[in-house]
């Protein structure tokens, strides 16, 4: 059953295409479990070889695809039931056992209590699922009652400054997700569900820009990518939910690029239907009046700076760096690391995470090249990275901003074990406008040693132009013209006299 079936009929309304649609969910029904496979072994007691039938569990994929049935038999209910009135008690028995009851009788899933994005990913879905299809009064007041409570685990530990730890990639199933749940909520109370007004929900919203680079870029850290498809209209309702113009151009401006209207629609039904009704004020939103590309961001509780030479512009030079601890949500062992863009071209990058396999989310996550501290712009130490777990953190983090200069200073000395023998290791990063980066390193170890590594992380070609110097040079991709023109040519400058380049 494909979601252009559903609708298409529902444009068309002629019946052409019931038959597929029914078939689709028959199929559907008819499988052992809608959970994927590498979910299997976190979720249910009889472990990860097949899904037990007797024990239903939901994660993520399960909840949408019981959404994406709630959606489908609401809108096309009579017509199922010309086909055959089966179709319907069948997935109604089918979203009872395998959604509605199991999250409403069990307290035991993980991410019920969790503070990151399965718990609103799942619950958006799950309240559709409870809204759309569950007919006994005190059950869907129940369900309800229990999604709040979900909810609250979700947001009580959130950070005051609405900062996504598991990086602005994952803002779309954290916040955004968070954001569907609370429409959910604001349309089946008829407007009297208030919670539009709060700060945390608002900080939560304006994350999304932020983190916004330029175009579609935006910083990456933990297991965010650096390019992301942002949904333009869920950030425009969202901006105009909370009254934020801002935030709602940005929306705006992301949805103009994704040419909304043309070729194929994307998402779940539940983010499809509500664009599809605000075309037109998207269509005649002005993208471009104050798109935010701020100059300054300073987000405390999850330690994240940003700076850019001018507001508004993503011309010059872009720093981001962040302090943090090593058990964030995606967490990469990378306390004070930092990535530089130039005229909205990446520099010196955080390389970002390979496809998820079965070591990216166990014990072995940090074999994975890409999650250690080694392979971003980090100090190796005594040949010792960093470690994972709370305590090894940033401490003494200080921040500061005006309009010659914005700096973030940490001590990095906690990230690493006593192995590497630091003591204190205060790294300064900051953003000079109009003139220059510098990244300060000030340490003391418990004794000499001529072990130690500074990486630089870059996409461009790197050569020693002379002692003290490395000019790193970009080249334009084919495709990837973006309207900025050919990445500017930068120069490394360092201390020839203590430190020796190694080009790998």
């Amino acid at each position: 059953m494909k979601r252009c079936n559903t609708l298409a009929e529902c444009i068309e309304g002629k019946g052409q295409f019931v038959d597929d649609i029914a078939n689709g969910l028959w199929a559907i029904c008819e499988e052992s479990s809608w959970v994927i496979p590498a979910h299997l072994d976190k979720l249910q007691k009889a472990g990860k070889d097949l899904p037990d039938v007797a024990e239903p569990t939901v994660d993520l994929f399960g909840a949408e695809t019981g959404s994406l049935l709630a959606w489908v038999t609401y809108l096309h209910g009579p017509k199922l039931d010309a086909v055959s009135p089966l179709i319907r008690k069948r997935v109604s028995r089918e979203l009872s056992a395998r959604i509605l009851t199991p999250n409403l009788t069990r307290d035991d899933f993980w991410w019920m209590k969790a503070a990151m994005n399965w718990n609103p990913w799942i619950v958006s879905n799950w309240l559709t699922v409870a809204l759309l299809t569950e007919e006994n009064e005190p059950r869907r007041q129940a369900t309800v009652a229990k999604v709040t409570r979900t909810l609250d685990n979700f947001l009580n530990p959130y950070p005051t400054d609405g900062g996504c730890d598991e990086g602005p990639g994952y803002w779309n199933h954290a916040a955004g997700a968070l954001f569907d749940c609370l429409e959910l909520l604001h349309s089946a109370a008829a407007g009297n569900v208030a919670v539009y007004d709060q700060p945390l929900i608002q900080n939560m919203a304006r994350f999304i820009y932020h983190a916004h680079i330029a175009d579609d870029q935006f910083i990456n850290f933990a297991d965010a990518a650096p390019k992301q498809h942002v949904n333009g209209d869920r950030v425009y309702l969202f901006g105009k939910r909370i009254g934020d113009e801002p935030l709602a151009a940005f929306g705006a401006f992301a949805a103009r690029s994704q040419q909304p209207g043309q070729g194929a629609v994307s998402g779940s039904l539940g983010h499809v239907l509500p664009a599809l009704f605000n075309l037109r004020a998207l269509a005649t939103a002005t993208p471009t009046a104050a798109i935010p590309l701020l100059r300054d961001v300073w987000l405390p509780d999850i330690g994240v700076m940003t700076a850019r030479s001018d507001a508004r512009s993503s011309a010059g030079l872009y720093l981001a760096a962040q302090a943090g601890h090593n058990a964030e949500a995606h967490n990469h062992n990378d306390v004070g690391n930092f990535i530089v863009y130039a005229d909205g071209h990446p520099a010196l990058i955080d390389v970002g995470v390979e496809v998820y396999n079965t070591k990216t989310f166990g014990p072995q996550r940090y074999d994975i090249w890409t999650m250690q501290s080694g392979y971003h712009n980090c100090p190796t130490i005594n040949g010792v990275m960093q470690s994972a777990g709370r305590e090894f953190s940033a401490g003494g983090v200080a921040y500061k901003a005006d309009d010659n200069a914005a700096a973030m200073t940490l001590d990095l000395a906690k990230a690493y074990s006593p192995e590497a023998g630091v003591k204190t290791w205060q790294r300064t990063l900051r953003l000079n406008r109009h003139r220059n980066i510098a990244i300060t390193d000030a340490f003391r170890l418990t004794k000499p040693t001529s072990d130690l590594t500074l990486t630089l992380m870059t996409p461009y070609d790197v050569e020693i132009t002379q002692p003290g110097v490395l000019t790193l040079t970009g080249q334009s991709k084919p495709g990837q013209d973006t309207g900025r023109g050919k990445p500017p040519t930068l120069r490394i400058r360092y201390d020839a006299t203590k430190l020796k380049p190694v080009i790998e």
